[in-house]
């Protein structure tokens, strides 16, 4: 892997739509591409991950003209892969909005970020949500190959939520077929690591990553081929039953625990 180090003249994005899955106004990448390089994963990835040097000097002139909203970090690109231990381009962020006083919201699949716990927890109205696609460590083996494993991750919620920052898991993407028998010990898991919410929406197989992602189902599970063929059809979302179905299942699933299932 290689880093690059770049400048840019902009970070913020404007969300233009209703955001109600992570309820954010503005997004923020720390990094372009990334190292944990998921399989179903539709953000370009490459070898050169491109580091934005200034971009603690950038936010802070964007912040002063702009109206107060919720900054989503991470909404492409993890913001604490592995490169965040050398830049921590991700630390200065924080630093720069929590000075400015913006709520943000933090997208991540890495323990690293238990390191920003001084910062994060003085923040006003900072929430995390962690990333968690299986509790199958040989499933998560092959879709995450670089992200720390579903307990490290668990174990990250427990902790950020013991220090008074609100975390939830996002069970994004749901894989068809692979994670629906685990599905409660998935809700229960994240009732036991104190996790406020969970998030979730299917599978998107869209242009190239749907066949890196259908060639990796041919290799691990090709008895599930024909089935995929099926639910997609000729379509980048699953059918409008099995969306619903999916629903009614985790809504179901969190009143038992007690769980949240909006943030």
């Amino acid at each position: 892997m290689q880093y690059k180090i770049t400048r840019y003249s902009s970070l913020l994005n404007k969300i233009t739509s209703d955001d109600k899955l992570f309820r954010g106004n503005y997004t923020l990448d720390p990094y372009q591409n990334c190292e944990f390089g998921c399989l179903y994963c539709d953000s370009y990835s490459d070898n050169t991950i491109y580091v934005k040097s200034n971009a603690d000097i950038i936010l802070e002139k964007q912040l002063q003209n702009i109206k107060k909203g919720v900054i989503i970090i991470g909404s492409v690109d993890d913001p604490y892969q592995k490169a965040e231990e050398k830049y921590r381009i991700t630390r200065k962020l924080l630093t720069v909005i929590k000075k400015n006083d913006f709520p943000c919201h933090i997208l991540t699949k890495s323990d690293l970020i238990v390191r920003d716990i001084d910062i994060i927890s003085k923040m006003n109205n900072c929430i995390v949500t962690m990333s968690i696609s299986s509790l199958n460590n040989s499933n998560a083996k092959i879709f995450e190959k670089n992200v720390p494993s579903p307990m490290i991750r668990l174990k990250t919620v427990k902790k950020l939520s013991k220090n008074g920052i609100k975390t939830g898991i996002a069970v994004i993407p749901l894989l068809p077929f692979i994670v629906e028998e685990e599905l409660e010990d998935i809700v229960r898991s994240a009732y036991e690591h104190k996790a406020h919410y969970i998030l979730y929406k299917y599978l998107e197989l869209k242009g190239d990553q749907r066949h890196v992602f259908l060639e990796t189902l041919k290799i691990f599970y090709p008895e599930l081929m024909n089935k995929y063929e099926k639910l997609y059809k000729d379509s980048y979302v699953p059918d409008e039953d099995y969306i619903l179905k999916m629903n009614s299942t985790l809504s179901s699933l969190c009143k038992k625990y007690c769980i949240k299932n909006k943030i």
